[in-house]
């Protein structure tokens, strides 16, 4: 399914847009013909079953992966004509592989405040009081300003996505980009973490999220959009309300699954035969 390019009046480039991507590995297409935009003010949910070309689209999407064919332009910069090390400075990711990477002997405001400079470590430079203060607000704005001086390899799971998540407003990014941030939270870490980026959506400010999930009740309230996969390729995308279905549901994952809508959150089921 291919969006319509943006209005040629449109004074703000798409924070993300894919024209016609393919992406192969070892002579094996990933992605096929992908087309999709990421505007101002949309918060994206990407759905589809394993191997479907999630990651991969994060992988582009953050500049650390090129397209076999077609065009992927970031926060109006395409890619192969740009220094990707500054544009990455303007993406913020929340993965497991940036949680890898960091130093487990940090304190969680020592992990937040470096990315004002897409670094990893604060020795880099020396920073002021209002970026100490600013990275503390942004844990307490989650309610977690009690861990902000605890080292990060102490903490569990729901703590440490938090301190990601904190860390990648802190870069006052143009595109944020969450991998399965849910992946391994208990019920409440995952409903912590639900519930501060349903805070985060609401906010007029916020730049554009696009956030990988297997699950439709992982989607945040207030995300707006869904792009469902399917064997590298678009099988629907839209505005929530009206692309999440049971039939696109149970197409893209081949199978027969109920959908329930409530208080703002999604739930699904396999449906009885």
């Amino acid at each position: 399914m291919t969006q319509p390019p943006a209005s040629e009046t449109e004074v703000t480039p798409p924070a993300l847009w894919l024209r016609e991507v393919d992406v192969d590995r070892s002579s094996t297409p990933v992605l096929r013909g992908l087309s999709w935009q990421v505007r101002a003010g949309e918060r994206w949910a990407l759905l589809g079953p394993n191997g479907s070309g999630k990651t991969t689209i994060v992988q582009l999407a953050s500049g650390y992966l090129h397209p076999t064919r077609g065009v992927v332009e970031i926060l109006g910069q395409k890619l192969g004509r740009v220094d990707v090390r500054a544009l990455r400075r303007r993406v913020a990711v929340v993965s497991a592989s940036v949680a890898r990477m960091v130093h487990p002997w940090l304190s969680a405001l020592e992990v937040v405040v470096p990315a004002e400079d897409g670094a990893l470590e604060p020795w880099w430079r020396d920073y002021g009081p209002s970026d100490w203060q600013q990275g503390r607000e942004l844990l307490g704005a989650a309610g977690f300003a009690h861990i902000a001086d605890r080292a990060f390899g102490r903490l569990s799971e729901g703590e440490r996505q938090q301190v990601l998540l904190a860390r990648a407003l802190m870069c006052s990014p143009g595109l944020v980009l969450l991998d399965e941030p849910c992946a391994g939270l208990d019920m409440g870490g995952r409903e912590r973490l639900l519930s501060r980026l349903s805070s985060v959506a609401e906010l007029g400010s916020s730049p554009p999220v696009v956030m990988v999930t297997h699950h439709v009740e992982e989607i945040p309230a207030g995300f707006t959009h869904v792009l469902l996969l399917r064997k590298g390729q678009v099988m629907a995308a839209g505005p929530l309300a009206e692309t999440l279905s049971p039939r696109t549901l149970s197409e893209c994952f081949g199978l027969p699954l109920t959908l329930q809508h409530q208080d703002g959150r999604w739930s699904s089921r396999m449906a009885r035969t």
